[in-house]
């Protein structure tokens, strides 16, 4: 739907749209519903490996590939010395992105994949390097079509 530069109307994608798939299809079809992915949210509390932005990077890119995903590029920035780390791991599947509070030994990693990755497998990879005391996980189906 072409919208003319000047208007504050908002264009939106509809479900009915989703039937113009045009090349191939990387929406996830799980228990007889279709979406476009799996999105992760795991709060990670009692974590360690806070403020070593290579060790994130390294587990990063592990649980990727361990879900069967394709690492494109990481950009990670830590907030001064012994500070937190905050960065995303940019997927051709979409993205895994994380947030750490080592004043509160917390971690907030958000995994968002499509296709034939599956994101819980990574789970374990991460648990490797963060070692946390409890982890907090809920899953989103992205983009359900009717």
């Amino acid at each position: 739907m072409a919208m003319p530069k000047d208007s504050n109307t908002t264009a939106t994608a509809r479900p009915e749209d989703a039937a113009a798939v045009v090349g191939p299809d990387f929406f996830v079809e799980r228990d007889g519903v279709r979406y476009a992915g799996g999105h992760l949210l795991l709060d990670l509390w009692g974590a360690s490996n806070l403020t070593d932005p290579q060790a994130v990077e390294t587990a990063l890119t592990e649980a990727a590939l361990a879900a069967g995903a394709t690492v494109l590029h990481a950009h990670l920035h830590q907030f001064g010395e012994g500070g937190g780390v905050s960065g995303v791991l940019m997927l051709a599947e979409s993205h895994i992105s994380i947030h750490t509070w080592p004043e509160r030994d917390f971690v907030a990693i958000d995994i968002f994949m499509c296709g034939a990755c599956d994101p819980y497998r990574s789970v374990p990879v991460l648990k490797v390097t963060f070692r946390p005391a409890s982890i907090q996980l809920s899953e989103h189906r992205r983009g359900l079509l009717p």
